[in-house]
């Protein structure tokens, strides 16, 4: 289906194939990554997670900080995360990793009364999906005044430390919590953590950013059923969709 370009002020939508309206409409389970969806990549909080995770390795591999770089990078694009490589390539339990490269100055999250407003006037159940922590989750939400606002967070552990984009998590998380995937959506700033989530019927919204363009070989963004610019205005306008606004 052709893209319908969308004009706003805030050039919150790049194109669409379905309204904010029909998203009102059809959406009943909003699934939403965590990191660089809930809070913009400007905070700098994954910057703060990429370095201590350089740090972890460096120690746990007893190389330097250079080489440390090289392997986490290496992981992450084989693995899907630095973790998982760790896990697989030298049987490293996570729960010291999560704990290291999560203990950092969560100050820099700002609240957004925008988004909470839109995600709390959403219609049907609202999750966090992520790749990290259930504890990084909370923390994050908490700076971001959604304490609350979300039925569940389906964290890495819940997923047994199998990570996006590998299918089985998505299949998991679907079972866990219920739900049709045809009238649920997936938000998410990392294109590549999309094709799974499409392959199993749910919509797919890309929020782009500078940060992580990723994906695009296998997924193109034109593929999705949104491509935005800006969560909340996005949101406001579903919100709006199915007469909240």
């Amino acid at each position: 289906m052709p893209r319908s370009p969308v004009i706003t002020d805030s050039s919150a939508f790049a194109y669409e194939n379905l309204s904010p309206a029909a998203f009102a409409a059809e959406v009943r389970v909003w699934v939403f990554d965590l990191d660089n969806t809930l809070y913009p990549p400007a905070s700098s909080v994954f910057d703060q997670i990429d370095r201590r995770m350089t740090e972890y390795i460096a120690r746990f591999l007893s190389v330097d900080a250079a080489s440390a770089f090289v392997v986490q990078k290496s992981y992450y694009r084989r693995y899907g995360t630095s973790l998982s490589g760790l896990m697989a390539e030298h049987g490293m339990e996570p729960d010291d990793f999560l704990s290291y490269v999560h203990d950092i100055d969560y100050s820099v999250i700002q609240s957004d009364p925008a988004l909470v407003s839109a995600i709390q006037r959403l219609p049907g159940r609202c999750l966090v999906y992520t790749n990290g922590s259930a504890h990084h989750a909370e923390a994050v939400l908490e700076r971001l005044g959604l304490t609350g606002a979300f039925e569940a967070i389906f964290d890495i552990a819940a997923a047994d430390y199998v990570p996006k984009p590998q299918g089985a998590p998505y299949d998991k998380l679907i079972d866990r919590f219920a739900f049709d995937p045809h009238a649920a959506v997936l938000v998410e700033d990392s294109l590549k953590n999309l094709p799974p989530a499409a392959e199993r019927g749910m919509k797919t919204v890309w929020l782009k950013n500078q940060r992580d363009t990723a994906g695009s070989d296998v997924f193109d963004p034109e593929d999705c059923d949104a491509v935005i610019d800006d969560l909340a205005v996005w949101l406001d306008a579903v919100v709006a969709g199915c007469g909240k606004g």
